[in-house]
């Protein structure tokens, strides 16, 4: 693999970066074409149900994809779906070599994109800044492989790890750059969850307002008892709640509202959890960002239904009297401790940002 493999590869990754918060449920893809060390054709896939990335970089290269090099941030797919296979354009178009930077995760291509390219007489290879096109399509990786999305929990505390005061007051802890970094985050998810604590104490509306986004994600709302209030914001413009028994006359209510009510008892008489991931990831969520209090955070935690932690620290204490980030029962000793991998650390604005991973999440 030499240097302009790597730079048209970024390139692609630079595309397909701009179907971030548009392409879900498809992965974020992008394609550019380069014959004669000429870039003949770029693409990238905008929405689900529209030509793929490499279509589009295929109509703009033309007649000129004769003989060039395919750069693609993941295998081409060779299935049906809602558009025609991909190998057969890059076939049709006699492309000479496609570089993949990653395999397809869905198993209705795992591989098969590149085998039939191979087939053909096209040569191929693959992994060229693969880790950087798994980062981008994390969440598709996720759903495809395990049957769950990838789930982000987001909290915002002072450096002693406190959410807000003892009577639940917390606008606004950390300051405006990073509540918009987090609306950012927000934007590029499928849904934002939430639990009816957060609900009743800070009636969020849980959609993006402080970056412009093309879409809003679907807003979760875990609720065992459905005591959701009928004027909450978040019901706004609908809402998937998630309780754990029937309630008829509030669920026709909810459905007036133009919300939608999930039924997902666990053994305990609470809301499922990993039965609620599930339920999205066959919805087509491909990430889900959690907003919620420390009793819903430490469920999720606990119940291994979070990968990602994305903390926003402000420069300032609040003390033990304050609320903690994460309600988790009590541990034996150290080494029950869950451990998180650290992949990114910065500063936004006066706050701190701390992305980390649980272990089990990339073990």
């Amino acid at each position: 693999m030499g240097s302009a493999d790597h730079a048209h590869m970024a390139r692609a990754l630079e595309l397909a970066r701009r179907g971030l918060y548009t392409a879900s449920p498809n992965p974020r893809v992008g394609c550019v074409i380069v014959r004669d060390g000429a870039v003949v054709g770029e693409g990238w896939h905008e929405r689900t149900g529209e030509p793929h990335a490499e279509v589009h970089a295929l109509a703009q290269a033309g007649a000129r994809a004769a003989g060039a090099t395919a750069y693609v941030t993941l295998e081409p797919c060779n299935h049906h779906g809602r558009t025609p296979p991909c190998v057969d354009s890059l076939i049709a178009a006699r492309v000479a070599r496609v570089v993949a930077a990653m395999k397809d995760p869905n198993p209705q291509v795992a591989g098969g994109g590149l085998e039939r390219l191979q087939a053909a007489g096209i040569a191929v290879e693959s992994g060229v800044l693969g880790h950087e096109a798994y980062e981008l399509n994390i969440g598709f990786v996720s759903r495809m492989t395990r049957g769950r999305p990838w789930a982000r929990l987001k909290v915002a505390a002072s450096l002693d790890g406190r959410t807000a005061l003892a009577d639940g007051a917390s606008r606004w802890i950390t300051g405006e750059p990073a509540r918009r970094d987090g609306h950012r985050w927000r934007a590029r998810a499928c849904a934002v969850l939430t639990g009816i604590g957060t609900v009743r104490e800070d009636d969020p509306q849980l959609s993006v307002r402080l970056v412009e986004s093309p879409r809003q994600p679907l807003k979760v709302v875990v609720d065992r008892d459905l005591a959701v209030p009928l004027e909450a914001r978040v019901l706004e413009g609908g809402a998937l709640v998630a309780c754990a028994r029937e309630h008829p006359d509030k669920m026709r209510r909810l459905a007036e509202r133009g919300a939608e009510v999930l039924v997902l008892p666990d053994a305990q008489g609470k809301v499922d959890l990993m039965a609620l991931m599930r339920e999205l990831a066959r919805r087509g969520m491909n990430e889900v960002h959690v907003e919620a209090g420390a009793r819903l955070n430490g469920a999720l935690v606990h119940e291994g239904c979070i990968d990602e932690v994305l903390f926003y620290f402000a420069p300032h204490l609040l003390g033990d009297g304050a609320r903690g980030m994460f309600d988790l029962p009590p541990l034996a000793a150290l080494a029950e401790r869950r451990e998180l991998q650290l992949v990114d650390v910065r500063q936004v604005g006066d706050d701190l940002r701390i992305v980390g991973r649980l272990r089990e999440a990339v073990a």
